[in-house]
């Protein structure tokens, strides 16, 4: 029987597991999507062990503001929010009230750029991330295409404090700037040009999960009726920055996998135009390529 570092067989029935047993029905009850993830992950984080340690939790060490915690998610309030931390493809990221917090989607997205960027065969490849919010993706780029130089802008004043927390001792620079008229000073220099813009149809407001639309910005949500104001704008950025030959990159939502290609049109100077799955095999971005002079 595999013993305790104590020398006793790890308990099945701890206090902390039946509690957690407990959270994981009421957070189902309540509608959070994940209630035994984020039941263990609140106990994890309250109880300062990793999930895969929680049978470790001596009776003795309960702690009752796990159940604070617990209210809180029932709430519908972020995971992300009540820990602090987001977790995102290699990174650990501060985030809070005022910043969209980065979803597993994304890093799908990021992946398909990393691919592209290193296929270019550039030395040190130059990346743009309009709207970066926290920083998710711009860190990622700057992490594991290791020489490329990365800058990333935010209009959002609050969330541009999460950013600047976040991106302190990297490599990434960052700009607080509106999307659709930054960084003039690297047109046409640009390798690669990334965003996870706004995209959500104000029409929309009511079927968006609570976690977002009663707690993420609504300048990192909502973008004109049908939900493509902005990206059109950074059609023309993306356009503006980019080398003949440049990548852009633009998530969207998997209901506008048809629409946003068709932004990217060859009479605006685009080639190669296609849409793209995430890991649930639903549209999830549009890459186009800047045409050759």
């Amino acid at each position: 029987m595999q013993q305790s570092p104590g020398g006793r067989p790890p308990n099945p029935r701890s206090v902390l597991l039946a509690e957690v047993a407990q959270a994981t029905q009421r957070l189902a009850d309540a509608g959070v999507p994940s209630p035994r993830f984020d039941a263990e992950e609140l106990a994890a984080f309250v109880h300062g062990v990793k999930r895969g340690e929680l049978h470790a939790v001596a009776d003795a060490d309960f702690d009752a503001r796990y159940w604070e915690a617990v209210a809180r998610r029932e709430a519908r309030e972020p995971l992300q929010h009540i820990t602090g931390r987001a977790f995102f493809r290699y990174l650990e990221l501060h985030v809070g009230p005022g910043v969209f917090v980065p979803r597993p989607e994304t890093e799908s997205v990021v992946g398909w750029a990393i691919d592209a960027v290193r296929a270019m065969d550039v030395v040190e490849p130059l990346i743009v991330d309009l709207c970066t919010g926290s920083g998710a993706i711009a860190l990622a780029l700057a992490q594991e295409v290791p020489r490329s130089r990365v800058h990333a802008v935010e209009l959002d004043e609050g969330a541009l404090q999460w950013a600047r927390k976040n991106v302190e001792g990297s490599r990434v620079v960052l700009h607080h700037g509106d999307a659709l008229t930054a960084l003039p000073e690297l047109d046409g220099q640009v390798d690669l040009v990334i965003s996870n813009p706004p995209y959500v149809p104000l029409t929309e407001w009511e079927y968006v999960a609570p976690e977002a639309r009663d707690h993420d910005p609504s300048l990192a949500l909502f973008s004109g009726e049908d939900g493509l104001d902005t990206i059109r704008g950074i059609e023309r950025t993306a356009h503006r920055l980019l080398r003949p030959g440049g990548v852009v990159v633009v998530e969207h939502a998997d209901t506008q996998g048809g629409q946003v290609p068709w932004i990217f049109t060859e009479e605006r100077g685009w080639a190669d135009a296609a849409d793209h799955p995430d890991l649930n095999n639903r549209p999830r971005f549009a890459t186009a390529r800047r045409a050759m002079p």
